[in-house]
């Protein structure tokens, strides 16, 4: 299994606000908005697995502002960090009018995608993630302490396992 860069499964969605998705005030419903970062980033997942995925965890979505009848929004996905069945994924959501003018980040969230073997269905090996630039390299280094986090608190592990937190606490206090 060769080792991927970033760019290689970097997905973006783009979507106009419709009546039908938004709520009474004329916003777009936050689950509207948590259905396509899912398409998202199980699509940018499945390119950088070449498999099936599933979504496992969904750690922090963020409603900065609101998402207005009319707008258009892009889902930027890409992966962040592979583990060893799994993939995280970083999505930003950017929202502009119709001609794409004052485009402002509103949105953002990580997500865990494990992928299947397309036989047994059950959790394969995933390629590895090669990151370039500066951003990138931030967010691999940083994957492996939100990894612990979400594994903390679904009690998949105690906090006296989570070395990389532990260590990003200390040298914090220092």
């Amino acid at each position: 299994m060769r080792e991927k860069k970033v760019e290689e499964s970097k997905t973006i969605m783009t979507e106009m606000i419709m009546p039908n998705d938004t709520n009474p005030l004329g916003n777009l419903m936050g689950g509207n908005l948590m259905r396509w970062m899912d398409f998202a980033g199980g699509i940018c997942a499945g390119k950088h697995c070449e498999a099936y995925v599933v979504t496992a965890s969904v750690d922090h979505v963020s409603f900065q502002q609101p998402i207005k009848l009319g707008n258009v929004i892009s889902l930027n996905a890409k992966i962040t960090r592979a583990f060893n069945t799994s993939v995280e994924v970083y999505i930003e959501v950017y929202v502009s009018d119709i001609t794409g003018a004052n485009t402002v980040k509103s949105n953002h969230a990580y997500m865990t995608f494990v992928a299947l073997d397309a036989n047994t269905m059950k959790p394969r090996k995933v390629p590895s993630i090669l990151p370039i630039t500066p951003e990138e390299h931030k967010l691999f280094e940083s994957a492996v302490r939100r990894r612990e986090l979400r594994l903390l608190l679904s009690g998949r592990i105690k906090p006296s396992d989570a070395k990389g937190l532990i260590a990003f606490f200390d040298d914090a206090d220092n």
